[in-house]
């Protein structure tokens, strides 16, 4: 395996309802057919927890996995970044724990980080869907249940950040301490910062190497999709989240940010979106309710966000880590 990276894989998790996932996804890490991989899971919050993950990979005989309990500050940047001092790997890849791995992920991951002018990479993530009654989400929203599969992108292209159910950044880009910062991202269960900790750190890698983040078709995952991401009240709060992440971000790496050329797609889409409403009142009137409400709380929830973001977010200032 000389000529074989190390990757080395990051899960963090806090909490037993998530034990089968885990597993499954452990599982999906076994059946890969890159041979060079070592796994770091960072349980928090749960001793419970981290004894029954640590158990299945002994009982499973996962090879290269450690187990670690993140006892200091909590959330998951800083579970990110304890991952991340364990490491061995020559590319460091993060997987949130309630997903499962194409099989060929770890070789897709690597295969896109060969060129040189490339730091970090992203992939798509598609919908595993709870039950068969949450499919009427229209793929312009995938976004909101953390999937990207809707954007239909069959090549490679430089894209402004990473999506953190799904990414991989080479071991450079971790350098002279530059890890997620504890100001983004979740701090606790159910609470977000106003900032996404994976654009945040997105950003201030491109900045400070000047290379770039891809996205390539090939490294894939199943992402789980349950109830709770449909509800009024969870969609509200993470698209209002997104508003507010795009006009902070945006003032601390206006260079690195760019045009809103992606914002732009997701409005077409839309408002394309909305044009076929109108026929479904007739045959699927319920469906059309459905889509109509959707929007309507989607687009208030971004721009108020984006309009009046929380002001209490406090920028990056040290040459490569966080505050």
């Amino acid at each position: 395996m000389a000529n074989r990276p190390l990757l080395s894989i990051i899960i963090t998790s806090y909490t037993l309802e998530r034990l089968k996932d885990i597993f499954e996804l452990l599982d999906s890490i076994r059946a890969q057919t890159y041979p060079n991989i070592e796994t770091i899971f960072v349980a928090e919050r749960s001793r419970g927890l981290y004894e029954r993950v640590q158990t299945y990979a002994e009982e499973k005989v996962i090879p290269n996995m450690m187990v670690v309990f993140n006892d200091g500050e909590l959330g998951l940047s800083p579970a990110r970044n304890l991952g991340i001092r364990h490491t061995n790997g020559d590319i460091i890849a993060f997987v949130d724990d309630d997903v499962v791995l194409f099989p060929d992920w770890a070789e897709e991951i690597v295969k896109a980080q060969e060129d040189d002018s490339v730091i970090g990479v992203t992939g798509p993530a598609f919908p595993l869907w709870e039950d068969e009654s949450l499919q009427w989400l229209p793929e312009e929203f995938y976004w909101l249940i953390s999937c990207i599969g809707w954007t239909g992108w069959t090549e490679t292209r430089i894209v402004r950040g990473a999506f953190g159910a799904n990414m991989a950044f080479k071991r450079e880009a971790f350098d002279d301490g530059c890890l997620f910062s504890p100001n983004a991202g979740y701090a606790r269960a159910g609470h977000h910062q106003p900032v996404s900790d994976d654009l945040e750190f997105s950003l201030r890698v491109r900045k400070r190497t000047g290379q770039a983040i891809i996205f390539s078709p090939g490294p894939r995952v199943w992402h789980r999709a349950s109830k709770h991401r449909l509800s009024l009240g969870f969609v509200a709060a993470r698209a209002h989240q997104i508003g507010c992440t795009r006009r902070i971000v945006r003032r601390y790496y206006a260079d690195e940010f760019g045009p809103y050329e992606q914002e732009h797609q997701v409005l077409q889409s839309t408002f394309r979106l909305l044009l076929g409403i109108p026929k479904e009142f007739f045959t699927k009137p319920g469906l059309a309710w459905k889509k109509l409400s959707l929007i309507f709380v989607v687009l208030i929830s971004i721009a108020v966000g984006y309009l009046v973001p929380v002001p209490l977010y406090p920028p990056i200032r040290q040459k490569g880590g966080a505050d």
